[in-house]
C-alpha cells in the first residue's frame, strides 16, 4: 500500500506519522496541541520549523507558538476583554504584554479518535473537548482536527468545531506554523494573493481600517522585509501564497478555502523561517467582529487549508 499510518508512543502523548511510502513523504503530528511538527518530502526535506521533541514543545510552546492551533480565537484580544451577548468576559490564559494571545488550545492534549490509509491517502483525526476551562470563555465545544496526506506531497488540514453548549458561542480558528525552505527567508521568492492589509495600532490590534497593499503581487525576493501583519485575501480562490527557494527549486503553496479569508505573516528575528498563518478572522475579532463565527447550540463549522510541497527547477 502506497500510504500508511504509524503511531509511536511518547512520554508526553502519542506521535502520528502519515506516510507516502512510495515518495518518502511524511507528516509528523504531535498529539500535544495537534500540531504539525514536520512535513517532509523525499525523505529529508522538511518544510516545517518544528521541535526536537514533544517535551520541548510542551516546555517552550509559548516562545513563538510554533505550529500552534489557534482556537477559539486567533492572534490577540485587546487586554483580554470582550463583550458577547451583553456580558463582558476576560480571558485568563496566556498574555503577551497587555493582550491575551493565540487562543486556549495551543497546549491541549488531543486524543486520537480515528486514523487509516489506502492507496491514495493517509489520515488521522485528533480531538479535544473543551469544557469551560477559562473563565473568559465559559463555553463547551469539540475541536476535531483531521490531517490528510495525499499524493503529490499534499497535506490537507480540516478543523471542525462543534458547539456543545446550551447557548450561542463566538469562535475563530487558525494555525501558527513556521515554514523553512533550506535558506534564510531573505533569499526566498514570495507571492501573496492579497492587495489589502489591516491597519494595526501599536499593540498589533486592528484599528478597523483596511488599506491597499501592492508588494509581492508577483514573485519577489523577501529581502529585508519585516512582517507582523494581517492581510485580507483576494476572493479568487487562488493560492493564498507561494514561497520558493529559487536556487534549489523547493516551493511551498498554501491553499486555504473560503473558511480562512485572512492571512497573518510574521518574520522572526533569526529569519530562518517565516510564520504563515491561515486565519478565519482578524486579530481581536471577538471585539471588532471581523470574520467572527457565532455558533448555535449543536452547530458545527469546518475550516480547511492545504499545503503542497514540490521541487520546481
Amino acid at each position: 500500500m502506497a500510504f500508511s499510518v504509524e503511531i509511536k508512543n511518547d512520554k508526553i502523548s502519542p506521535v502520528i506519522f502519515l506516510k507516502d511510502d512510495d515518495k518518502k513523504t511524511h507528516a509528523e503530528i504531535y498529539s500535544f496541541g495537534a500540531l504539525l511538527n514536520a512535513f517532509t518530502m523525499g525523505g529529508s526535506i522538511n518544510v516545517i520549523d518544528g521541535y526536537d521533541s514533544q517535551q520541548q514543545a510542551s516546555d517552550t510552546i509559548t516562545n513563538g507558538f510554533k505550529s500552534a492551533k489557534l482556537s477559539p480565537y486567533v492572534c490577540r484580544i485587546a487586554k483580554g476583554k470582550y463583550v458577547f451577548n451583553k456580558q463582558q468576559y476576560k480571558i485568563g490564559k496566556f498574555f503577551l504584554g497587555k493582550e491575551s494571545i493565540h487562543g486556549l488550545l495551543f497546549d491541549a492534549d488531543f486524543a486520537i479518535t480515528n486514523y487509516g490509509s489506502n492507496e491514495d491517502a493517509a489520515f488521522a483525526t485528533l480531538q479535544y473537548n473543551y469544557a469551560n476551562e477559562d473563565e473568559g470563555y465559559p463555553f463547551n465545544y469539540i475541536c476535531a482536527v483531521t490531517y490528510n496526506l495525499k499524493k503529490n506531497n499534499t497535506l490537507t488540514i480540516i478543523t471542525s468545531v462543534k458547539n456543545n453548549s446550551d447557548t450561542e458561542m463566538p469562535v475563530c480558528d487558525g494555525w501558527h506554523p513556521y515554514f523553512k525552505l533550506d535558506a534564510s527567508i531573505d533569499e526566498l521568492l514570495f507571492q501573496l494573493n492579497a492587495n489589502k492589509i489591516l491597519e494595526f495600532d501599536g499593540n498589533l490590534i486592528p484599528t478597523g481600517e483596511v488599506m491597499s497593499y501592492n508588494k509581492f503581487q508577483q514573485p519577489e525576493i523577501i529581502g529585508d522585509t519585516f512582517f507582523d501583519n494581517c492581510f485580507l485575501l483576494n476572493e479568487n480562490y487562488n493560492a493564498a501564497c507561494i514561497i520558493k527557494n529559487k536556487k534549489s527549486g523547493l516551493e511551498l503553496t498554501i491553499q486555504p478555502d473560503e473558511s480562512y479569508p485572512y492571512l497573518q505573516l510574521y518574520t522572526p528575528e533569526h529569519r530562518n523561517s517565516i510564520a504563515i498563518e491561515n486565519l478565519s478572522a482578524a486579530p481581536d475579532a471577538f471585539n471588532n467582529k471581523m470574520g467572527i463565527k457565532i455558533l448555535k447550540p449543536g452547530e458545527i463549522f469546518s475550516f480547511k487549508t492545504t499545503y503542497t510541497a514540490s521541487v520546481k527547477l
